[in-house]
């Protein structure tokens, strides 16, 4: 459903990797049914599995299925996002995960995890300086396996309560760390990978949106290329939200026009309605308003801008009701893009096949 919802997002442009884990399927096979939901739900980018050597393969020959061995060979289709064991270690799977990616000529975001207090210092100076130094040295093991493999310099700096041990998100220490971490990335000519819209909350709430809308400016101010998590993170990441999905999309939404910037022209200064309209009279019914009405202003799908009264009589409805009947229309409404007929053959093929080798394992 989640790589459904991504799919009908005009905002989001990768559905993801492990959206949801379907903790229902073994560990072992499962990264079969998460890769074959963004191959036939979804025709946006997407990421592949890294919990295993064997696991990441499976991924690429998938896509191998589905574009041709030739345009994997050239071409990057696919992306690991792979942890660092911060501090300063890095295991054999991650090694391994990553060598198959860059011998496939597959892209790898490297991210180093650090929780200040945990994995890294306290103090943001130290933390930068450790994961600037274990982003490069993940990055240049792939080009040591294969030289020009696509490579993204990750990003996942965060805070912890120091009185429980908990992690917490949208904190402002982290949002200054991307600042500093974005320079470093353009330093050094890569791509950044970098936070989206994080919270420790449980439930679709103020708290949720408001760390969520300051790790996300932050990826944003920072100058990031590729953005992970961006709509529907709970409660540090271990859960998903449908509500919070379609209140993080709607805020992309204003994310985009943002991103715009401000255009300066004779049409955007307006001179010729200030000589219509004249001093002390309003713009509401001016030519140039009705020429701009349609595209002036971003108009969010999921906001109340009515009057108290007209939003009472309307039901009262809070903003998770607004979005909780967002999602419910949009996956009722949904449409699969097409796929040929053979490669989706193909694809059940394979999926039997390895299926049917990998013995079932829940680790």
């Amino acid at each position: 459903n989640f790589v459904r919802l991504a799919y009908l997002s005009p905002h989001l442009h990768d559905s993801g990797g492990t959206v949801c884990e379907p903790v229902d399927i073994p560990v072992s096979k499962r990264h079969l049914d998460m890769v074959l939901a963004h191959l036939t739900y979804s025709d946006k980018a997407f990421l592949g599995g890294v919990t295993a050597p064997g696991r990441a393969t499976d991924c690429i020959d998938m896509c191998r299925t589905v574009f041709g061995a030739e345009t994997v060979e050239r071409d990057c289709v696919i992306l690991g996002n792979v942890n660092v064991n911060s501090p300063l270690v890095y295991d054999g799977t991650v090694t391994t995960v990553m060598r198959a990616y860059a011998e496939a000529n597959q892209g790898v975001i490297v991210t180093p995890f650090i929780l200040g207090g945990a994995m890294g210092p306290v103090t943001n100076a130290g933390a930068i300086a450790q994961a600037h130094a274990e982003t490069m040295a993940g990055i240049a093991f792939t080009q040591m396996v294969r030289p020009g493999s696509p490579a993204v310099y990750g990003n996942f700096l965060s805070s912890m309560s120091l009185r429980t041990g908990a992690p917490t998100f949208g904190t402002p220490e982290p949002a200054l760390g991307s600042m500093v971490v974005g320079q470093l990335a353009r330093r050094l000519g890569l791509p950044l990978r970098c936070s989206g819209a994080f919270t420790a909350s449980k439930v679709t709430d103020a708290q949720a949106m408001s760390e969520s809308v300051v790790s996300m400016l932050a990826a944003i101010h920072c100058g990031a290329n590729y953005i992970l998590h961006s709509a529907g993170w709970l409660e540090g990441g271990l859960s998903m939200g449908y509500e919070k999905f379609m209140l993080d999309d709607d805020f992309l939404g204003a994310l985009t026009v943002y991103l715009d910037g401000i255009r300066v022209d004779d049409a955007h200064l307006a001179l010729d309605a200030f000589r219509e309209v004249g001093p002390g009279n309003h713009f509401f019914g001016s030519a140039h308003t009705l020429v701009h009405y349609e595209t002036a202003f971003w108009d969010s799908k999921l906001s109340d801008n009515l009057s108290f009264e007209q939003w009472r009589d309307g039901g009262e409805w809070a903003s998770e009701r607004r979005a909780e009947a967002a999602w419910q229309k949009a996956l009722a409404d949904y449409q699969p893009p097409p796929i040929d007929p053979g490669v989706a053959e193909a694809l059940g093929a394979f999926m039997a096949k390895r299926k049917q080798e990998l013995p079932d394992a829940w680790y």
